[in-house]
């Protein structure tokens, strides 16, 4: 039942559409077998487990979130590039939930390629960040006050924990707006 063509890369592509459709919980290696028309068994030959296969899937994500964040900022400076890459972030984790989930475990120290795209999705927020003159302890700060707003946000957004009537749109960019003011002012 071996699916000629099948690789690494196939695999961890059609996990990510799994997760992405039906949450990371769901993601199972049966499920994943049974999508790809193969034996849960032969995953083996391309993935080390379930555990592998959602660090993979995480350092896959890092290193799209790194993309299009990034991207997002090109040319941009301090506001303009925040709320631009804040936008991206909020995107990409609305269109991959599961993918996005997956890139919040800690890269395997082990894993060169999930060291590489963690370290580059930090790199874009120290980047950014040196707009406002933040640089070593303070722009890690930073780094991590704005990761953990924006992850704050789109995780109460994608479990549906925004039920009142102001419009979401708004306090996403009242949100950019007050970590813009307080990294100007830092």
């Amino acid at each position: 039942m071996a699916r000629a063509g099948l690789t690494p890369a196939a695999v961890v592509d059609a996990a990510a559409a799994l997760a992405d459709a039906d949450g990371l919980d769901a993601l199972t290696l049966a499920r994943l077998a049974a999508a790809l028309g193969v034996r849960t068994p032969s995953l083996y030959s391309h993935v080390g487990g379930l555990d592998d296969l959602r660090r993979r899937l995480g350092a896959r994500g890092a290193a799209e979130l790194a993309e299009v964040v990034g991207g997002a900022a090109v040319g941009k400076a301090r506001g303009d590039a925040l709320r631009a890459a804040a936008d991206a972030y909020r995107a990409y984790a609305l269109a991959h939930p599961g993918t996005y989930l997956a890139l919040q475990q800690p890269p395997d120290p082990d894993d060169p390629d999930a060291v590489a795209a963690g370290s580059a999705a930090v790199g874009v927020f120290a980047a950014l960040l040196s707009g406002y003159g933040l640089e070593g302890s303070d722009a890690i700060h930073a780094i991590r006050g704005v990761r953990s707003a924006l992850h704050g946000f789109v995780a109460i957004e994608t479990s549906g924990g925004f039920g009142m009537a102001e419009e979401v749109d708004e306090s996403f960019a009242r949100l950019v707006a007050l970590l813009d003011r307080g990294l100007s002012s830092a």
